[in-house]
């Protein structure tokens, strides 16, 4: 173990770099407008996409759930954790996303590690991701010591290669669907024509987009037409879209069971505690039932998107809720950041390791509870901040 002096050492070089993290301290629940150490700031970078966080229905099904469950599960699933609770919502999230089953996890990155690591265990397996999917899949292939390849990021081509040359029948191929920090959207078409092609198996990452994307909110899937045979493998979160918290993997009968039987982070974790089941199947419903949350929502990233265009910012291209603006050094990025916090305005500069290197950037992102002027407002602060 390194010593104290060595590890302060370390931390003296992440501030030197710009690459030291702090946390702030909320005073308020989320929504578009925060308090911190007393000030009221517009909040543009929650991942409370649909505004459900602080709805007082969710907050209604927490109290109930906890006055019927209690405020723990007690167990992992697999002891005496699971809950008539758990199993309402993996019935809803299969029916809804148009899988088999579902399968209900603590988080999305025990969900990811679970995944992978039941499907793809060992050297005999070859893991293949996108470049730039979230740190729970590379560190979910990571962990199951599977061949490890990432493809440039939304290159349909290069995954077709990688799984031409492959030199095994247990292929796994992840990818996120909405990237959560450049917000773009992958190619999950040509993909799982690929996966088709090649026989391998893929799962796909939509906690940016579900609840977010869909007719019914079900997400990029559902928005793209692609089917449970096509997509054997979907993991989404409750934190974000839903308002929640937890995770969830739909799909096939015997992959969810496999998964049950096998994936170590699902059965050594206590389960996810029956109320916050009850706050997500809330949630759920409430995505599904009110889809001019996400009307709403898309009309607000227009509004932001033409007003940065007006303004000659460099926006990187998407249409999803998440709009970065790239800085470029990670100084420069909490730079920026802190210019915009002056002006009443919270964004978090994202640097490395998060990002590549020389992309620190601002991660922007809007939520259907904004309000047109709040837009405006940060427009006017990027305007100021680029001075």
């Amino acid at each position: 173990m390194p010593r104290i002096q060595e590890l302060q050492s370390d931390l003296d070089a992440l501030k030197d770099q710009g690459l030291y993290r702090f946390r702030r301290r909320l005073d308020t629940p989320q929504g578009p407008v925060v308090r911190i150490q007393g000030r009221e700031l517009l909040n543009f970078c929650s991942n409370d996409y649909l505004g459900l966080a602080n709805d007082p229905r969710m907050i209604k099904s927490l109290q109930q759930g906890a006055e019927r469950y209690g405020v723990g599960s007690g167990a992992s699933q697999l002891v005496c954790g699971h809950s008539s609770a758990h199993a309402v919502l993996e019935e809803e999230l299969a029916a809804c996303t148009g899988r088999d089953r579902a399968l209900v996890f603590a988080s999305g990155y025990l969900a990811n590690l679970s995944l992978i690591t039941a499907l793809c265990p060992g050297r005999a397996g070859l893991v293949v991701q996108d470049r730039l999917c979230h740190a729970s899949l590379i560190d979910g292939a990571l962990l199951a010591r599977a061949r490890f390849q990432r493809y440039r990021h939304r290159d349909a081509a290069a995954l077709d290669i990688i799984l031409e040359r492959a030199q095994t029948d247990k292929k796994l191929v992840l990818t996120d669907s909405v990237f959560s920090m450049d917000g773009d959207i992958a190619p999950l078409q040509q993909i799982a024509e690929i996966c088709t092609k090649r026989q391998a198996t893929l799962a796909v990452d939509d906690a940016h987009g579900f609840g977010v994307l869909g007719d019914s909110g079900a997400g990029t899937l559902e928005q793209l037409g692609l089917r449970q045979s096509q997509v054997p493998a979907l993991m989404a979160t409750f934190g974000k879209a839903l308002g929640g918290y937890g995770a969830f993997i739909a799909g096939p009968g015997a992959l969810i069971e496999m998964l049950v039987q096998r994936a170590r982070p699902y059965i050594y974790t206590t389960a996810l505690p029956p109320a916050l089941a009850v706050v997500a199947t809330t949630g759920l419903r409430i995505v599904r039932e009110e889809s001019w949350r996400r009307d709403r929502l898309q009309q607000l990233v227009q509004r932001f998107r033409h007003g940065a265009q007006q303004l000659g910012l460099s926006l990187l291209p998407s249409d999803t809720p998440i709009q970065p603006l790239v800085i470029g050094a990670a100084p420069r990025a909490l730079e920026a950041s802190e210019r915009l916090l002056e002006q009443g305005i919270l964004v978090t500069a994202i640097r490395p390791p998060t990002v590549p290197e020389n992309t620190s950037r601002l991660r922007i992102t809007l939520s259907a509870a904004h309000q047109e002027q709040h837009i405006d407002r940060l427009l006017e602060a990027l305007a100021l901040a680029e001075r």
